[in-house]
């Protein structure tokens, strides 16, 4: 595999989506973009291998985009992405979007949860590209408002999870509906035998292309202390700022993947009252000069970069390294914790995942040969014990310091009225305040990682083996899950991939967020997230599963 940095132009993309990409903000090419752009520009098949968080959306979006006319007025769609779940359907829709602007490039993301109506309105409109979950795109081909006799490209993206979720049949379905000639694109994190069937029938001389192979040998890296945190997408920045909060580094290199990024992200942190600077590749070098003085001198204790801009930096007094995305490739993490832990000092990498990205983290595990633990984000009493610890740590180095004669007057007239105790506490609850020390009262939600939640039987999983619930199982429920009652069973033919599909494709709850499941004859019982277990028997209440509708509720203990 190519390794080499190059840049988006030497992919020989066409200008627009050049000024968008430096609008956005990227400044190279992920290993995953390197590699697959060029034959897909050329038109050839693909089958890819790669993670969460590698640049895949990127890698297959913009050769689609490169080989779509500028203001093309179609009715009927060139290219049909399929997705797991809305939420990336959501994001890959946005994506194309903002790469796609400047050619005029009408993007629809089609999903359950989402009225109908106006995906029929907008199909009727005429689009360029659909992004769409498998259940939705074959309700509207049996509608007859999705047409596929001018698709040029169909895309698969996290095929593996799609299996998961019990959509090969539909999957299938479409892929044998769109034109022979088409350009067909696969992506998934592993690579089953499934999945391999697939790409056997429907791809022609696929190039194959695998992500992470680089082995990085163990007791090679830094000494580093690697701890990850599984956030929602929204609360990344609040996730960070708590973290910092608590591990208060002396001088810490967090990483971004865009300029944008860095730009928002900086602002942000600046605004909770850290000192942050920016560093990317839109800078001058006396820009770049001026924020590495203010790092090294102590007047900034936050250097926000880009890969590229951070390429070459050593900092001595750097404590830690964040991650404010997980890195596209294995290689990527290892370079950029290795800017600490050096001389025998043992420095801190810390890394914000989404709850899809924690494969890519358990990839870099097994390359490195190291553990990541993942840890809970800390709470507001969490918070506050650290800074209690840092004002008790600040009175402890004044009283070493012994230069008090100056304030024993003050001490000994106030014990002749008050208790010494009394006094010592309003003192310290007087330099606590005046440390700045507020204390940010919202908690942050945990988003649960792939291995926090309980495991499915695997018997259960691919619809066989004995699935009855077990006696009392119904009276033990996972912690932070609510347990629904589904009023269809194993009678009704109910798999448990029918059931993860039916939640993750009408409602927002990923699949992977998606925990025990027990079928019995005549019902199941599902567990989900507590915070979402509304909004599933809402959408369940309103859609069919295995055409057809089932009561839903919470189940009675």
């Amino acid at each position: 595999m190519d390794t080499s940095p190059g840049t988006f132009a030497d992919l020989g993309l066409r200008d627009e989506l050049l000024q968008a990409l430096t609008h956005l903000g990227y400044e190279e090419p992920t290993p995953i973009q390197r590699e697959s752009i060029p034959p897909l520009v050329e038109g050839r098949d693909l089958l890819g291998q790669a993670a969460t968080g590698t640049g895949k959306t990127a890698a297959f979006a913009l050769p689609l985009l490169q080989r779509m006319p500028a203001g093309r007025d179609a009715t009927e769609p060139a290219a049909l992405i399929l997705v797991p779940t809305r939420e990336l359907a959501m994001q890959v829709s946005e994506a194309i979007h903002k790469y796609g602007k400047a050619l005029g490039t009408r993007v629809l993301p089609v999903y359950g949860g989402q009225p109908i109506r106006s995906q029929l309105r907008a199909l009727q409109r005429g689009v360029d590209v659909v992004v769409a979950t498998p259940g939705r795109a074959v309700d509207h081909l049996k509608r007859g408002t999705l047409r596929l006799g001018s698709i040029e490209v169909v895309v698969l993206d996290e095929a593996d999870e799609m299996l998961d979720m019990g959509f090969a049949e539909d999957i299938e379905s479409i892929l044998t509906d769109a034109p022979e000639g088409r350009q067909t694109v696969l992506f998934s994190a592993t690579m089953p035998p499934r999945i391999a069937s697939i790409a056997n029938r429907h791809l022609r001389d696929a190039v194959r292309i695998e992500l992470g192979g680089e082995d990085i040998a163990p007791g090679d890296g830094p000494l580093v202390r690697q701890t990850a945190y599984i956030v929602p997408r929204g609360q990344k920045s609040s996730a960070l700022g708590r973290v910092l909060d608590v591990e208060a580094p002396t001088a810490a290199l967090v990483f971004c993947r865009t300029r944008d990024e860095v730009d928002s992200l900086s602002e942000t942190l600046n605004g909770r009252g850290y000192r942050a600077e920016a560093l990317h590749g839109g800078m001058s070098q006396e820009q770049r000069d001026r924020v590495m003085k203010k790092l090294r001198s102590g007047a900034a204790e936050l250097l926000i970069a880009t890969d590229v801009a951070a390429r070459g930096l050593d900092v001595d007094q750097l404590t830690h390294v964040i991650n404010f995305d997980v890195p596209a490739a294995p290689a990527a993490y290892v370079h950029r914790i290795g800017r600490v832990g050096r001389a025998g000092r043992e420095g801190v990498a810390i890394t914000l995942a989404e709850p899809r990205e924690h494969r890519m983290l358990k990839q870099i595990e097994r390359l490195t040969k190291q553990k990541i633990e993942i840890e809970k984000i800390p709470t507001v009493a969490d918070l506050r014990a650290r800074r209690l610890e840092l004002t008790r740590a600040g009175l402890e180095e004044s009283l070493l310091e012994d230069k008090l004669d100056a304030f024993r007057v003050v001490v000994e007239t106030l014990a002749e009225e008050y208790d010494v105790m009394d006094v010592a506490a309003a003192a310290v609850k007087l330099a606590h305040e005046l440390s700045g020390a507020a204390v940010d009262e919202e908690e942050i939600p945990d988003a649960p990682a792939v291995h926090d939640r309980p495991e499915r039987a695997s018997k259960s999983r691919n619809g066989g083996g004995d699935d009855r619930p077990r006696r009392g199982a119904q009276k033990h429920q996972s912690a932070g899950m609510t347990r629904l009652f589904i009023g269809a069973g194993r009678a009704a033919g109910i798999r448990p991939q029918d059931l993860v599909g039916a939640i993750a494709n009408e409602s927002s709850v990923p699949g992977r967020d998606i925990g025990a499941i027990e079928i019995a004859d005549r019902f199941s019982l599902v567990e989900v997230p507590e915070p979402f277990a509304d909004e599933v028997i809402t959408a369940l209440r309103a859609s069919s599963i295995k055409g057809r509708r089932t009561n839903v509720r919470r189940e009675r203990f």
